[in-house]
This record gives structure tokens, sequence and C-alpha cells, in this order.
């Protein structure tokens, strides 16, 4: 898409840079900034992240990988309060082992994907690294959004991003498995097909290691496209241009960690607000808690961009600890993610995912209503299990409480609250020879604890930077006791850790259930944005 931009005035102060507009149109609205946002943005694990806006709504996806539905859309007013509204992808349907039969899928899947907006549609562009490169469109960003078609299929593609000429052609630009290098395709009008085989435009592994995730923009008559490299936690943000899309290409370094603790700040997506003020939104890699979502100012000069903090003059900044607000004319927004669930709706919330595609025979809403209700499929362990359900961890420091009601329990199931990770762990009701006993599991060891006699408990989950440990309460919540020792946990498939709710059987699951009354999600961060 053509993109217009402002031009700005920079001053360096004591503090940060300030923004200072000169071409807001006579007749718009004065916008405002109000307040100083903090980085991390969000404190998520929104991996691999793009963004644009339509009309006065910026909006954001994310790779999702093995978990369903994939490919959350969040939404914000003013590029600092984020709320999901929905997924492009319900489930994934390339094979039976996204439904976890005969194998897994975890890490796999959905992979960095670009979102667009051209000609009345939405477009969200994703790859699967064994499958293709697929485009699924919808009217409204709510949806219904369209079945996946494969833009091109095969293994071994990944990060497309496509791009429509004002002369009404359009284009695909992707990476391979591995990263690097650049392909451009032609593409049909509608974005549903390439038209050639492909040229390479970018290859340099000696100057660009680990090329991907590009990003395509064009602007005063430059293609651009924005790509990180150097790998998730040690790379940067380059930007390369041509007068040609064929290129030849030159690159310049536009963001790195300076002297930052940022480490790999990089791959994301350029925007501006509606009277042209730029921004770009990337991702740093945080141990469990996955990749973060960070936004920076931006600034062109002589048509390059300059992003993050950077002195007069400079070619590259370095990611930003605090800055003024974007401009936004509209009404303050308080907005976030969603957490807590008191499960009394008819469909989950949207904060919500499965492990990998699920069995809708097994769970249910409507069974009990305001509980939601897992009814055990066989499995040896957590990590073989279906139908366990994910949220992502929005904070540094958090506790996650579910109340979990046990009258459906039957001989063999286990049933509770977990990090799910490649090491998982978490606490557990399991029931044997019609006792109920509560246990606490890692990845290499069981501890036993105390006989669970009571219809209902509280199970809680407590995460500080990368560990958990766990309690539990007998007494409505009056009083928490804790149950064994710190535990550390990891990123795991491409993807932070997570707080999941879990059923299984290691006999016969017939007619057993699980009913988790509510989760609340408590965060231990101060606010980032208030």
């Amino acid at each position: 898409m053509s993109r217009d931009s402002g031009k700005f005035s920079w001053r360096v102060g004591a503090i940060a840079f300030v923004f200072l507009l000169l071409t807001a149109p006579a007749n718009a609205e004065q916008p405002k900034t109000e307040g100083v946002y903090r980085n991390p943005l969000l404190y998520s694990d929104y991996s691999d992240p793009d963004v644009i806006r339509a009309g006065s709504n910026y909006y954001l996806i994310a790779s999702s990988f093995h978990f369903v539905p994939g490919l959350p859309i969040l939404q914000s007013p003013d590029l600092i309060h984020w709320t999901i509204v929905g997924h492009a992808l319900p489930r994934i349907p390339f094979g039976p082992a996204y439904d976890m039969a005969g194998g897994n899928r975890y890490g796999r899947g959905v992979w960095a994907p670009s979102i667009r907006q051209h000609d009345g549609l939405f477009y969200i562009y994703f790859p699967t690294p064994d499958e293709g490169i697929f485009v699924t469109t919808a009217a409204k960003i709510t949806g219904p959004w369209s079945t996946p078609v494969a833009v091109i299929s095969g293994p071994g593609l990944e990060d497309p991003c496509p791009f429509w000429d004002e002369d009404g052609k359009a284009y695909l630009v992707h990476s391979v498995y591995g990263a690097g290098p650049l392909i451009l395709h032609r593409m049909a009008p509608d974005g549903k097909s390439v038209l050639d085989q492909g040229k390479v435009i970018v290859r340099d592994p000696e100057s660009l290691p680990t090329l991907e995730g590009p990003k395509f923009y064009k602007r005063n008559g430059y293609y651009y496209i924005f790509a990180p490299f150097g790998g998730v936690g040690t790379g940067s943000q380059v930007v390369l241009r041509s007068r040609s899309i064929d290129g030849p290409y030159e690159h310049r370094v536009v963001l790195a960690q300076g002297t930052t603790d940022v480490n790999g700040p990089h791959q994301g997506g350029y925007v501006e607000t509606p009277d042209g003020q730029a921004w770009f939104i990337h991702f740093h890699s945080s141990g469990a808690h996955g990749r973060i979502v960070y936004l920076e100012p931006m600034r062109w000069e002589n048509d390059w961009p300059v992003i993050g903090e950077a002195a007069p003059g400079a070619e590259a900044g370095q990611p930003v600890a605090s800055w003024p607000f974007p401009h936004y004319a509209g009404a303050p927004s308080h907005q976030h993610p969603q957490t807590s669930d008191e499960f009394s709706a008819s469909q989950l919330s949207p904060q919500w995912e499965w492990n990998h595609n699920p069995d809708n025979a097994h769970w249910s809403l409507t069974a009990r209503p305001g509980f939601l209700r897992l009814m055990p499929m066989k499995a040896g362990d957590l990590l073989s299990a279906r139908n366990t359900l994910t949220q992502q961890m929005q904070d540094k420091s958090l506790e996650f409480t579910a109340r979990l009601d046990l009258q459906g329990m039957r001989d063999g199931m286990h049933a509770g609250i977990a990090i799910l990770e490649k090491s998982a762990s978490g606490l557990q009701v399991v029931e044997a020879d019609g006792k109920r006993t509560l246990t606490l599991f890692t990845k290499s060891n069981v501890v036993e604890g105390p006989a669970v006699t009571g219809q209902t408990i509280e199970l809680r989950l407590r995460v500080d930077r990368d560990t958990v440990s766990y309690s539990y309460s007998i007494d409505e919540g009056k009083s928490f006791q804790a149950f064994g020792e710190t535990i550390p946990i990891t990123f795991s498939w491409w993807k932070g850790s997570r707080p999941s709710l879990f059923t299984y059987s290691t006999g016969d699951p017939d007619g057993g259930y699980a009913d988790f009354d509510w989760v609340h999600y408590l965060s231990r961060d101060q606010s980032a944005h208030q």
C-alpha cells in the first residue's frame, strides 16, 4: 500500500524526544498527546506482530503456532490500550496431527502472519512450515473469516506479506524455512494465487544473516521492506529500499539493542496515526513470557526510517523505555486483553486457546450453565492430552486461580491447572480407587499431597518472572496453602509458557467430567500505562 507521511521537527530533550506535528489538516480535530506510555506495551507473547490502521482503529495480529483458535486479533483506538476482538482461524485444517491423532504439532502450525486491508477486505496471510502459505479474508475484522486458501502449497516457506501497487498489480514477498533469502512473486489481483515461481530479490547471508519476517510498504516512490535479521534473541531491524520492486535493494539497520537490555528488538509492523505520525511495533524475546510487544516512535530522514531513540543524524535508534502517547483525538481508553472468566457466556471468551484443535464433544458451557465442563479423553500425561485450555500471560508477575467442582470425577481422572510448556508442571486432583488426592507434577516428578474430601477446591498458580509456584484452598478461598517448591518455566515451541485448565484420564474416561466454576487472573505488576 502507498503511504504518505507528514514532516516532523524533532528535538532531543532531557528525558525523551517529543514529536511536533507541523502538517495536520486545518479542519481536523486537534490530536491529543496525553500521558506517557512505558515499554513493553504488552507483556504478553504476541509473537511476530503485524499492525495496520483501518479508519480510527488499529489492529494487531500475531503468530499462534499450534494453538487454536489461531491468529489472534487485537484492537486499539490509540496504539496503547488493546483488547482481543477475535481470531481469524477457528481450526487448523491441515492434517490429523493437529487433532493430536498419530502425533502432535507443538511448535508447528501458524507462523509469522501479515495483515492488510485492500479493496474493502481484510487479508491475513500466514505460513505453516509443513503445508504452505495461506490467505484468509473478511469484510469485517471480527469476521466471519473465509476458509484458508493455499496461495503457495508445499513445505519450507515462511513469513509472507502481500503488496498491491498503485497500478493494481499484486505481489507477495516471503522467506524460506531457516530464514532467507527473500523471494518475490506476482500475485493474481485477488491475492489468492501466485502467477510465477518467484524471484530472489535479497540474498546477503554475510551482512543480513537469518533474514525473515518481511513487511512491504511504499512511500515517496520507494519500495520498502522492513525485516528482522540476526535471530530472535540477538538480531536487529533492517529496512531495505529500492526504486524498483524487483530491486536491487540497499539496506540500513534502523533499530538495534544499543545500550538497552532489550535484546533482539525486531520483527513487526509500521503504522501511522490519522495525522501521519509514524510508529513501529515489534517484539522482544523475554524468557518464559515469550516474545513481548514494544512500541517505538519513528521518523523519516532522507527517505529512510529511524526507529526508537536516536540522536540527530544517527541511522539506527534503540528501544525507548517510555515515550509520550501517540496522537489521539478520541475519548480515553482503559481497555486491556481479557483474562478472568466466570464462564457465564454461551461462548468462550477470546483469551482462551486450546493446545491443539479441540474435540468439541468433550467440552461444554451449556451442560451446566455458569461452568466450563471439560470431559476427559484418554492420555498418559498433560502433553499428550487433548482439550487443554490455555491463555497467555499478560504480566511479568501474576496469579491465576481456578475453582474446580469435583463431583463428576471418576477413577483414572486427572483435573487441575498447569503451566503448559515443554517441561509442564501443574497442580491436579487425581482420583484412584474412589479416593481423590491432590498432587503436584513436573516433567520428572510427582509429589503426592493431601486427600481431597470436599466437593470443591480452589487451585492457584503464581508466576514471578520465569518461575511458578502452586497453592490451594479448601475453605472457599479464605486461605491458601503452598504446595511444593518454586519451579522454573521456559520458552517452548516458539511460544511463552501458558496458564492452563485440563482434564484427562489414564483409564476409562466415559461419564467423567471436571467443572470449572471460574478463573480469576490477578496482575502482580503495576500498570504500564495508567
